[in-house]
């Protein structure tokens, strides 16, 4: 298929989704993910989420046709013409970050995020955190109801619902975005080299319990948290021109 000689199709549980499948299915050959070299989703940006975390490490390229609710990470649904418009289609190479964790018995976790990695308080007291760049300490203690490290292609997710900025996919920065702030009141976040590392430690545990979660992986009861961006990694996403993914992030910086 247009450079593609096995491509696989999956879908969420919604039942455009299943519809849409059940459809392209019957008009295209396909062969199941684990032996595809293009793998197209049909739903939502949470299912492609799900779908880019489930397949990575497969390192094959990622067409989204969109048959959900938020569709912000798809192309638009269009059953006739595929071949054409994924050889025509416009590759993004991103990277996810890396999340490694220490919660208050010593375990240590790690996990991949595309979106965000985000600290969010478990109980009714804001969480108290220590916010270290690159092994300088840059905020004593944020007491907030949490705080993030978007990637740009997060940027217009939880991080822009928390008033983070929106960055270009091309800005090589990172969204350092609280929620909620409570002290410093009006420290509003910071952009940050991508290579840069972020360290949170978790202040007051046993009063404050944290948790950590990097897209769908969540840790409770955090003592610290490291983020860095993942460059060992790259996914690549295809999008159709009209549909170009650098263009929409630029756009959304200008709605009101």
């Amino acid at each position: 298929m247009s450079g593609f000689s096995k491509i696989a199709i999956v879908a969420s549980e919604a039942p455009a989704a299943k519809a849409a499948l059940d459809d392209l299915r019957g008009r295209y050959k396909t062969v199941p993910a684990e032996q595809a070299d293009l793998i197209v989703a049909l739903g939502g940006d949470g299912f492609m989420l799900e779908t880019l975390h489930r397949y990575r490490e497969r390192g094959v390229p990622f067409y989204g046709m969109h048959r959900g609710s938020v569709g912000f990470l798809m192309n638009g649904y269009g059953p006739n013409g595929l071949e054409e418009r994924v050889a025509r289609a416009q590759p993004v190479a991103i990277h996810p970050l890396a999340m490694t964790t220490a919660d208050r018995a010593g375990t240590t976790h790690a996990a991949i995020a595309i979106n965000e990695v985000s600290l969010v308080r478990q109980g009714r007291q804001a969480a108290k955190l220590k916010i270290t760049v690159d092994e300088t300490v840059r905020l004593d203690e944020l007491m907030a109801d949490g705080v993030l490290v978007a990637t740009p292609v997060g940027s217009t997710a939880y991080n822009l619902s928390a008033h983070g900025p929106i960055i270009p996919l091309s800005a090589d920065v990172l969204a350092l975005t609280p929620i909620s702030a409570f002290r410093p009141r009006r420290w509003r976040g910071a952009l940050l080299p991508h290579e840069a590392t972020v360290r949170f430690d978790v202040l007051e545990i046993e009063r404050r319990p944290v948790s950590a979660a990097a897209d769908f992986t969540e840790i409770r009861d955090v003592a610290s948290v490291s983020v860095r961006e993942a460059s060992e990694i790259s996914i690549t996403m295809l999008f159709d021109p009209e549909h170009n993914l650098e263009e929409r992030v630029l756009k959304e910086q200008f709605l009101s």
